[in-house]
Formats: C-alpha cells, structure tokens, sequence
C-alpha cells in the first residue's frame, strides 16, 4: 500500500489542470509534465512498445505470458484535472487509521471534512485516507486510475505466475474538458476491449452514463444612459435572468440523481450589452435527452419573440452519448469485471454513471469500455479524496481481470 501511496502523491504534485477555452492538444502545456514521467516509469517498470504522440497520448503493452490465445484487454484513465478548481501547489495531507470524526484540511481558513456532510467518509473508518489541505483539488480524478493501472502492470511484470494475455495501457489527457478520446488511436491501442479506471467509491462498475451535450447562450442588449433609458435600454443581465428562470427548476444537479437529467449552469458573465450563459444537457435517456435540447432552444425562440430577433443565440454541441448501447451486445466483460471484483470479496455496485467518461466516447469508436472504480470521492474540489486501500483493492481488480480473461479463453 506504501508504493500505491507514494506514486499517487508523486503524480497529483504535478499540475495537470486543462482548459475547455484552448483548442490544443493537450490544452495546456504542462500536462506534459506528468505525461512524460508516466512514459519514463512505463519503461522503467518494464512494459514493452511504450509511445507518446505528438497529442501526449500514452500506450504501452505488457506482452501475453500464455500460448494459448486470449482476447487483448486494455486499461485507460486520463492524467489532466478539472479546470472547475485549482490544481496548483496540491498538499496531499495523509490521516492514517482514519477515526469517523471531522479532519479539519486547513485550521486557518476553518476548512473541514465532516462526516456529517459527507456521510460516505464513514465507509472508511480505519482506514488511511489522503485529503486536500483544503486550498486545491485532490487530483484522484484521476490520477487514482494512472496509479492503479500501473501498480498493476508492475505487480504482474513482477508475478510472472499470474498468467494474462496481453494487456494494453493508456493514458489520456483532456478528459476534464471532454477532448479525452478525441484523439484516441484505437487501431493503434489494438485491443479488443477496454476498461476506465475513472470511477469512485469501491465496488462501483458502470456501463451506462449520461447523452451530454455542451450549450452557450449569448444574450443581446443595449446600453443607453440610464437617465434616459426609457424605452431604449435592453439590459441583457434581465433576459438572461428570464431564460434561467425558464427551464424547469427542480431539473438540476442538486436535485436530481439516478438516472434523472438536468440542465446545470455552470458559468455566466454579463454586462447590459451582452450576457453570456453556459450549461451542460444531461440525460440517460435519448429522447429525454433531444427533447431537453429542443426545450432549450424553445426558450429561446420564445424570449426573441418577446424581445426581437437575434436577442438570445444558442449554441449547442453534443459531447457524448450514453456507452449502454455499445456494451450491451459484449456483455461478457462486464461479467468478468464483476467476478474480479466478487473473487476479492468487492460487493459491486452497478450503476449508471451521472457523469460520463473517455469510455463513452471510446465505446462508440469501436472500443467497449466499461468504467471501473478508482477510489476517490468528492471530485472536482477542496473536499476530494481517496481511501488508500481502495486504490489497493483496484489495483488488485485489474490483475485479477487479466487472469479471469486468460482462465476464460484456456
């Protein structure tokens, strides 16, 4: 476990944050950082056919240990983090035989992780969890998922006795701004399935998420002096308060779940001439989902009525769609994902993901991809973190995959 835990601090001490407002690849110079120690340790550990494109996409392939023939699995997670909080300057902080009660992440700034609140921190009493210091994000999203896949190709490099047929590693950048597979070569990943380790609490294996698609409004005004504004000013910051108060106020994040959709405001600036609103669409479900899209566009057909032509614009682009569909028809490596789980005494959890992952994308590309836990909780912000043993139990999931599939194909 001490290995597992230095290499994750190693990793989530080098800054990796993306941007969703630089086409790039990767969209910030500094996710080469991580991408290119990642190459160096592959090597070092000794997988075979190590590569980096000139997008920072990594593979590398630990050779088959069988004669007899055996479907070649993959195992993908993404190094960049969420541009939502800073990822500058991570202090992991690590509270060993963790005993149910508050952790106080920073004293000064009275920032603390309470059971109370985050009542999932209660599945880990005495167990060793590592924490933010309650300035940054943690950075288990999901650099949990780059350390367990190559712990466990080290573990399986180092127990020739575990026999697996061969296994295929990458490592993605740009997943936080939905790029991540984008330019995934998966004729060049050569594998005939995959797995994400991008999910969370232990036990959690998923082959459903979200249809998600991107949307901008743009709503126009006009400034005049507001002494004399009568009849003459159009105050943008006003209509887009309409259009927000428009679509249906129980439909978002924070009242929803399962495998209820929503419409989430994530950001929005403004001045009288000219407002700006950005969102993300979700839903499971495809119809749900166009008629959330043609509801938003309804909306604004209804304030250019009112207000004039052109006064609010809508952009949207489809970002990826639910993986269900494309793993149903191979369900077997769902089954195999749960028996490794079962035969280490995980209880498995299978869900639909309220998210999505490089595997939806992936999936659609001709690469089935199911999501498989990585362990952290609370991403995207100053409460994540992640239980140590359950990046060990992960890391003890992917060998066990490996060896369940070679079993299967004797």
């Amino acid at each position: 476990m001490q290995e597992i835990i230095d290499r994750f601090i190693k990793y989530v001490k080098i800054d990796t944050q993306s941007d969703p407002n630089n086409p790039a690849f990767p969209s910030t110079e500094k996710q080469w950082d991580l991408a290119n120690l990642l190459v160096e340790e592959l090597k070092e550990i000794g997988m075979q056919e190590v590569s980096i494109d000139e997008n920072a996409y990594i593979m590398a392939t630990l050779p088959s240990n069988v004669t007899h023939k055996v479907p070649t699995i993959g195992f993908i997670a993404h190094f960049d983090t969420s541009p939502d909080f800073t990822g500058t300057n991570v202090n992991p902080q690590i509270h060993k035989n963790y005993d149910g009660k508050d952790i106080v992440l920073n004293k000064k700034e009275n920032i603390v992780l309470s059971p109370d609140y985050f009542e999932d921190l209660l599945l880990y009493k005495g167990q060793t969890l590592i924490t933010t210091d309650g300035t940054t994000l943690l950075g288990a999203d999901d650099k949990a998922g780059v350390t367990e896949i190559i712990s466990a190709m080290e573990y399986l490099i180092q127990h020739p006795e575990i026999k697996h047929g061969t296994i295929k590693v990458g490592f993605t950048p740009d997943e936080e701004v939905g790029k991540g597979a984008h330019k995934f070569d998966v004729e060049k990943f050569g594998a005939d399935w995959a797995y994400t380790m991008d999910g969370s609490t232990i036990g959690e294996l998923e082959y459903e998420n979200f249809n998600a698609a991107g949307a901008k409004v743009f709503i126009h005004g006009k400034i005049v002096h507001p002494g004399y504004a009568k009849g003459k000013m159009v105050n943008s910051i006003l209509i887009a308060s309409e259009f927000i108060q428009g679509l249906p106020a129980n439909e978002v994040p924070e009242k929803t779940e399962g495998y209820e959709g929503f419409f989430h405001l994530h950001d929005m600036h403004g001045e009288v001439e000219k407002t700006t609103l950005e969102y993300i669409i979700r839903d499971h479900d495809m119809p749900l989902f166009q008629k959330r899209k043609e509801q938003f566009e309804a909306l604004a057909k209804e304030l250019n009525d009112k207000y004039g032509k052109n006064t609010v614009q809508v952009e949207i682009k489809d970002q990826y769609y639910n993986m269900r569909e494309k793993i149903e028809p191979v369900m077997h490596i769902v089954d195999i994902a749960e028996h490794a789980m079962k035969a280490l005494n995980i209880k498995p959890l299978i869900k639909a993901i309220r998210g999505g992952t490089d595997g939806s994308q992936l999936s659609y590309m001709g690469l089935p991809c199911p999501n498989i836990f990585a362990g952290g909780h609370n991403f995207h912000g100053r409460y994540e973190y992640v239980p140590a043993e359950s990046m060990v139990k992960a890391t003890q999931v992917i060998t066990k995959i490996a060896e369940l599939t070679a079993q299967k194909y004797a």
